[in-house]
């Protein structure tokens, strides 16, 4: 089974920074394009950044010029380094990862369990 799990989340001032880890794991052939949600309580989840398997980028208005999605394909993890936070930033951050099993023609979606970034005033 295949499990993707992120990491370093935590409480930051505002202005500061933080990096998201995202690992994929299990039976992986190869990995699509992979992406970073976030959800603010009470707010629906919205597209943060994505990245294709050859590094192509996009990201929401919002975070253009603050915040650099980039992947490593051989650890099959993808990274959110967030520069100059702000409070609207606070939600949980969730991974989805476009994984081609070794049993699957093409890419199935798998999401992780979220990692909380709280931006203080």
């Amino acid at each position: 089974q295949v499990q993707v799990v992120e990491s370093g989340g935590g409480l930051v001032q505002a202005g500061g920074s933080l990096r998201l880890s995202c690992a994929a794991s299990g039976n992986i052939k190869s990995i699509n394009a992979m992406a970073w949600y976030r959800q603010a309580p009470g707010k629906q989840r919205e597209l943060v950044a994505s990245i294709t398997s050859g590094g192509t980028t996009n990201y929401v208005d919002s975070v253009k010029g603050r915040f650099t999605i980039s992947r490593d394909n051989a650890k099959n993890t993808v990274y959110l380094q967030m520069n100059s936070l702000k409070p609207e930033d606070t939600a949980v951050y969730y991974c989805k990862a476009g994984v081609v099993a070794y049993t699957l023609l093409g890419g199935m979606d798998y999401w992780g369990k979220g990692t909380l970034v709280t931006v203080s005033p």
